[in-house]
């Protein structure tokens, strides 16, 4: 470490960390910690002065706040030149946002730049002033093909894909070309991504919401769901489900296809949060005359391309074509272009082996933090669901965690408007901020689930 220098607390009374910020203050001011002085981390501070991590991330995070300190991403906390941060760039932000992955950039914007230097470079000119169309995006769809080749998708082509913006995109493109009729319905689970109960909305369909049991959703209730309130389609992710990070167990997905099978239900498969191996066949796979699969580069190397896509059931892949067509064309030939030289690079098999290693880094400090609670997670997830201890609800912790200056969501943004929601919260894992600020705010957390705030109304 830079320093030796160890504060005294001995006379800190219970505002510990504000003791720790007057003595850090104090040893800059009269020359004790000079310009550029590494400050020790956390966890060995902590255990020096024998007071909590949550104590010195506390007092780190005030005096970064005032310019005192600066955190370095990945190196650690200094003490800023002249009193004020060198870089604002790496200062730490007064919020934490957790409430939706944040990759961080290992290499994708360095690609993203020499792709685009070399699409506009090499891109003939007049390829800039027509439209697109299905012929100039193939190579990026074949490119898609060897992207998931892994993946146990079942077996299709790069024509059986259609280019979205976005996996969002996608489920209203899908959703546009299933949905018959003057009063459609689509089946949900219970607690789900709610973008799948805006997109049905948007296309003025009822939404109906499936109950869930540990295996996945619940065949009964399904099935009753299609006989009864005229279901047309059951939008799931069976990989990872968003928010309770639940895995649709191959019994269970198979006994589904079996009713989707016998009914004449599709069933689209969203597969945007797993960023490792899969456990079980998607209902692409399982349902090659039925099944939708959707998915993008969004949570696995960045979102800002918007690239997403669809696999279509092979008899209804025309269908999704036409559906695009007359949204939006298709997407940009300049946009393609950027797109398959990122996903070609060399380096791009690297880059998203660094992304999925720093997630699951982030996701283990967190659970390492919260394991005394009740805490459902996977490491190639990029998010947490943790059960709220009795006292707290989760609109209630939401709104404590955020006057602690961090955002996470609670399961109210989970459930369809008419629900009772469990009391419970996900965290979603912020790569872009540094380790010691991230784990400042896990931190926070959990001394917030430790403290329950059980309030009266009268």
């Amino acid at each position: 470490m830079g320093t030796n220098w160890v504060p005294d607390l001995s006379e800190a009374g219970r505002s510990k960390y504000k003791a720790l910020a007057d003595g850090i203050r104090a040893a800059v001011a009269e020359g004790k910690l000079t310009s550029g002085t590494q400050l020790p981390p956390v966890r060995e501070l902590a255990y020096q002065l024998s007071v909590t991590p949550g104590t010195v991330a506390r007092a780190y995070s005030v005096l970064t706040e005032e310019g005192v300190l600066q955190a370095g991403v990945g190196r650690g906390t200094f003490v800023a030149e002249g009193g004020a941060p060198v870089d604002e760039a790496v200062s730490w932000p007064r919020v934490l946002n957790l409430r939706s992955p944040l990759l961080p950039d290992v290499g994708q914007s360095l690609l993203l730049r020499d792709a685009m230097r070399k699409v506009a470079d090499t891109m003939p000119g007049p390829e800039f002033m027509n439209y697109p169309d299905r012929r100039q995006d193939l190579p990026l769809r074949r490119a898609l093909r060897r992207w998931m080749a892994d993946l146990p998708i079942g077996n299709f082509t790069a024509e059986d894909i259609v280019l979205t913006h976005g996996a969002q995109n996608a489920l209203m493109l899908v959703l546009q070309t299933v949905l018959q009729g003057p009063d459609p319905a689509v089946a949900v689970e219970s607690l789900t991504y709610p973008g799948f109960r805006r997109a049905a909305e948007l296309c003025r369909a009822r939404v109906v919401g499936i109950p869930c049991d540990d295996e996945g959703p619940i065949v009964a209730a399904l099935e009753q769901a299609v006989r009864e309130q005229g279901v047309q389609i059951f939008c799931t992710s069976s990989e990872v489900n968003n928010p309770t990070v639940r895995h649709t167990s191959s019994a269970r997905r198979r006994e589904i296809a079996a009713l989707a099978q016998r009914l004449g239900l599709h069933v689209l498969d969203d597969d945007c949060y797993a960023i490792g191996p899969h456990k079980d066949e998607s209902y692409y796979s399982l349902l090659p005359e039925l099944g939708w699969y959707v998915s993008s580069t969004s949570k696995s190397l960045t979102p800002a391309l918007r690239v997403g896509y669809v696999v279509a059931p092979r008899p209804r892949v025309a269908d999704l074509v036409r559906t695009a067509t007359f949204s939006y064309f298709g997407l940009s030939r300049p946009l393609t272009e950027i797109a398959l030289e990122f996903l070609t690079d060399h380096r791009m098999l690297s880059v998203a082996a660094k992304v999925r290693a720093r997630m699951n880094e982030l996701v283990r400090l967190t659970v390492n933090h919260l394991g005394g609670h009740q805490v459902a997670w996977h490491e190639d997830v990029p998010f947490l669901w943790v059960a709220l201890p009795f006292g707290w609800r989760a609109a209630q912790f939401a709104r404590a965690a955020e006057g602690q200056g961090v955002m996470l969501k609670g399961a109210e943004e989970f459930v369809l408007r008419d629900a009772r929601a469990p009391h419970m919260i996900r965290i979603a894992v912020n790569a872009q901020v540094d380790t010691a600020r991230y784990e400042a705010g896990i931190i926070q957390v959990r001394q917030l689930l430790d403290n329950p705030r059980e309030e009266f109304t009268v």
